[in-house]
């Protein structure tokens, strides 16, 4: 990807390209100067292959500051779709992991609700306009059948949720009619949203199950392990909502009954497979190959892909027994790490 800017007045008449170019196993950034019509001067603003999002820091620094010195885009500039959409101030608060539920299922100060397997979407409704926002707080799109449930709710509002398929499951509110709501316990926000949900008919934006108490929590938790749900979500009930992820600890964590990892599509193969990759020590490293069903579009290479798996095998890191879920829109690469994999745990030598 590229763009091509242009400087012109009665002394000078310039262009300059920058453009994000794959090398070795990351990316890099190159230029070319000069003037309009004449072979250009070439260089490069990374002296080694980086990670995709930190060469498009780069790239969009330079352009920035061709901008601000009155150059103008060309028509032939390509753009990449995520600086393409619009950066709100709006974002999402996030779950620390938890190993051992235990103590949460006992704690009567928790809600335990299903972990759903989709994509974090935060609904923002202002009059009749309605706005997708991802767990990164940028601009996203959603499908038909839930802008339209949302449009037959009353009110103005920002609902926080998980987007499955056609359904909006949302579980909590932030707004309503232009008054913010996270400072309020999470008991009272429920409250509004189930009379919120209540003031419409619609059926694709569902409220979460939110369930109390030690008996039925451990009733619920088991159908949902039973039922071969992703995990279990634990929330304090009278805590605020407070954006992004605290560095531990917190009032909202998640327990995963299966391992899941986003990973870079780094080539595809033959027979509807891609090849995986995450980062490590700033270099991208296999973790094997994964299947894309016959009902989803292959991912192109680059592109972000969320897979399950059992576990990931010791030394070569590959994930063992993969199974696609999809492409990530709303993360980075720089999350796609390998310490972010369950690797097996070999067999405790047995004492002589």
């Amino acid at each position: 990807m590229h763009t091509t800017l242009h400087y012109k007045d009665q002394r000078s008449d310039k262009v300059y390209r920058v453009a994000i170019e794959p090398r070795d196993d990351g990316y890099v950034v190159n230029f070319a100067y000069g003037r309009s019509g004449s072979t250009l001067n070439t260089g490069t603003k990374t002296a080694c292959p980086l990670y995709f999002d930190a060469v498009q820091k780069i790239y969009d620094r330079v352009v920035k500051e061709k901008l601000a010195k009155g150059y103008i885009l060309a028509a032939d500039s390509q753009t990449y779709t995520e600086g393409s959409r619009k950066v709100t101030d709006i974002r999402p608060q996030l779950l620390n992991a938890v190993e051992d539920p235990g103590a949460l299922m006992a704690d009567n100060t928790f809600y335990l609700q299903p972990k759903h397997d989709g994509k974090r979407l935060l609904l923002h409704k202002q009059g009749f306009e309605l706005t997708g926002i991802n767990r990164r707080g940028i601009e996203c799109g959603f499908p038909e059948s839930i802008r339209s449930a949302a449009a037959a709710l009353p009110h103005s509002f920002l609902l926080d949720g998980e987007a499955v398929g056609n359904t909006f499951h949302v579980f909590d509110l932030l707004e309503v009619e232009f008054t913010n709501l996270r400072a309020i316990p999470y008991r009272d926000r429920l409250v509004k949203l189930l009379n919120l949900l209540a003031g419409g008919q619609q059926t694709a934006i569902q409220w979460v199950a939110t369930i109390s108490g030690r008996e039925a929590k451990t009733r619920f938790f088991d159908h949902l392990r039973e039922d071969n749900a992703e995990g279990a979500v634990f929330k304090r009930i009278g805590a605020p909502y407070s954006a992004g992820r605290p560095s531990s600890g917190g009032d909202q964590f998640k327990y995963k009954f299966v391992e899941t990892a986003s990973v870079i599509v780094s080539a595809i193969n033959a027979k509807r497979s891609v090849q995986m990759a995450v980062w490590e020590n700033a270099q991208l490293v296999p973790c094997g190959n994964v299947t894309i069903p016959a009902d989803q579009p292959i991912p192109q290479v680059g592109d972000l892909i969320e897979t399950r798996y059992l576990y990931a095998m010791p030394g070569s890191g590959s994930l063992f027994q993969p199974v696609y879920l999809g492409v990530r829109d709303d993360i980075t690469g720089a999350e796609c790490t390998r310490d972010q994999l369950k690797f097996r745990r070999e067999p405790e030598e047995v004492a002589a």
